[in-house]
C-alpha cells in the first residue's frame, strides 16, 4: 500500500472503531530467532526501508526480516491480530492518529528504550508505545512555469496565482490547509475550528477540480498541467526540475512502527535491535536515497547531498517552517471528521 493509502485508510479505521555517535549495538536478539515479520507502507517507502534498514540489520545479526506491504487497513489488521492472540508480525507501522488510538484500544506493548539503544532522535519520534522512523511532508507545490506560491493564503489567493489546484481528499490535511489559508497562526491550528475550516474550503472548491485519491496523482496532474498548484507529498515533487517545492507552513509527518501487545519476548529482541537500525543516520541517509523522505535523526543533514538539502522534509530549515501534527486531537475526533468530511464532498 502506498503512503497515501496508508494514511488515509488508518483514518477511516479509526473512525470507525510523541553530533552522531559511533555505531553501536543494540542488545542482542535470542540466538534462537532467525526471522522476524513487519508490515509497513509498499511502493519507494517499503523500498527505502528494505536497504536503509533491513539489508544492513540482517547483515549485522544474521536475522532476515520478512516484510508485508500493508494492505487495508493497518490499524484494523493490528486489532485482529491482538484480539486473536496470534502475532505473526512484530513490528508494524502506522500513522500518527492511529498510534493515539491504538493504545487507546490496549494493542500495544510499550517499548524498551533500553534495549533499542537509538542514536540522537528528534523528540517528538520517541514515543512511549512507538518509534517515529520516517517524516514527510504534505507541501505546497506548483509548475515551475508558475508563480511561485509562499503559504496557503497563496494558494486560495486565485486571482493574484490563477489556475485550477488539487487538494488531497484526506481531512488530516485539507483542513488544518484550510485553516492554515484561512489566517490561522500555525501555533493556533488545534483544536481544528471545523467550522471555520469547512468554511474556508467552500471558498475554494471551485477551483478544486481533483481531489486526489492517489500520493502519485498531483505530481501526475501538475506535469500534464491538469493543475498548477496542489497540495503534494513533498517526495513525489522534490528534485523535479519541471515543479516547485515549497516547505514554508507544510504539513510535516512521521511514520511509526509500534510494536503489538503479546510479541513474543525473543522476537520482540530481535525487533528492538532492527529498531535501533532505524536511529542510525548512516542507514536514514541511504533510505533517503531511495525517496527523499527523512528519519528521525538531528543529525541528518551533514550526511545528505549538500546540494539537495532543500528538499528534505527535516532538513534544518525546512524543520523550522512546518507544522507537526496534534495526533491525539485526530484520534479524539475520526467519527465526527469523516462525517464531516463526507457530507462536505458530497457538495463538490
Amino acid at each position: 500500500m502506498e503512503r497515501r493509502t496508508f494514511i488515509k485508510s488508518s483514518l477511516a479505521t479509526m473512525g470507525a472503531c510523541a553530533t552522531p555517535t559511533l555505531v553501536r549495538a543494540a542488545a542482542p536478539a535470542s540466538a534462537t530467532v532467525k526471522s522476524i515479520r513487519i508490515i509497513a507502507a509498499g511502493g519507494q517507502s517499503g523500498e527505502a526501508l528494505q536497504k536503509g534498514y533491513i539489508d544492513p540489520y540482517t547483515a549485522r545479526t544474521g536475522i532476515t526480516v520478512q516484510r508485508e506491504d500493508t494492505t487495508g487497513t493497518p490499524l484494523g489488521k493490528l486489532r485482529a491480530m491482538v484480539e486473536s492472540g496470534r502475532i505473526d508480525a512484530v513490528l508494524h507501522e502506522i500513522g500518527g492518529p492511529a498510534l493515539a488510538q491504538a493504545m487507546a484500544l490496549d494493542l500495544l506493548a510499550p517499548l524498551d528504550w533500553a534495549r533499542i539503544d537509538p542514536d540522537a532522535m528528534f523528540p517528538e519520534a520517541r514515543h512511549t508505545h512507538g518509534m517515529g522512523y520516517q517524516y514527510f511532508s504534505v507541501a505546497l507545490s506548483g509548475r515551475a512555469d508558475a508563480t511561485p506560491l509562499s503559504n496557503w493564503k497563496d494558494f486560495w489567493d486565485t486571482t493574484k496565482f490563477p489556475g485550477w489546484r488539487s487538494l488531497p481528499d484526506i481531512p488530516y490535511y485539507s483542513l488544518p490547509i484550510a485553516l492554515l489559508a484561512d489566517g490561522v497562526a500555525p501555533e493556533n491550528l488545534y483544536p481544528i475550528d471545523f467550522d471555520r475550516a469547512f468554511a474556508s474550503l467552500e471558498r475554494i472548491k471551485s477551483h478544486v477540480p481533483v481531489w486526489w485519491s492517489s500520493g502519485a496523482q498531483p505530481a501526475q496532474l501538475l506535469l500534464d498541467n491538469e493543475v498548477r498548484y496542489a497540495a503534494s507529498y513533498s517526495g513525489r515533487v522534490a528534485g523535479n526540475p519541471k515543479l516547485r517545492l515549497e516547505f514554508n507552513q507544510g504539513l510535516l509527518n512521521i511514520g511509526y512502527f509500534v510494536m503489538p501487545r503479546g510479541a513474543a519476548p525473543a522476537q520482540a529482541s530481535a525487533a528492538f535491535g532492527l529498531l535501533h537500525q532505524m536511529t542510525l543516520p548512516a542507514s536514514q541517509a541511504e533510505a533517503a536515497k531511495i525517496i527523499p523522505y527523512t528519519g528521525n535523526s538531528p543529525y541528518l543533514d551533514k550526511l545528505l547531498p549538500q546540494d539537495k538539502l532543500a528538499q528534505f522534509p527535516t532538513s534544518r530549515a525546512n524543520r523550522e517552517v512546518q507544522i507537526l501534527p496534534n495526533e491525539a486531537f485526530w484520534a479524539a475526533h475520526a467519527s465526527v471528521v469523516e462525517k464531516r468530511w463526507q457530507l462536505f464532498k458530497l457538495g463538490l
